[in-house]
């Protein structure tokens, strides 16, 4: 058995072992293509780090009303 970072517990068995062994080691000569240099936003966060829904709920409102009030200003408008 083996338990995650966030305490979750996995139960495994030898061979599974072995094959994450080697799957992490052919990982490990390929870096992480969300983590180039030439990616700007693409960001793969560790379990438990995700981006709330309430920042892109927050986004979209501020977005809306700015534009709202940017429009409001525009003669012949409703």
């Amino acid at each position: 058995m083996i338990t995650t970072k966030t305490g979750r517990i996995l139960r495994v068995t030898d061979e599974q072992l072995a094959a994450a062994a080697s799957a992490k080691a052919a990982a490990a000569a390929f870096p992480d293509p969300a983590r180039r240099k030439d990616v700007l936003f693409r960001v793969r966060r560790e379990e438990g780090h995700e981006l709330s829904s309430w920042w892109m709920i927050g986004a979209f409102v501020l977005t809306s009303g700015i534009v709202i009030a940017l429009l409001s200003g525009v003669p012949g408008g409703a």
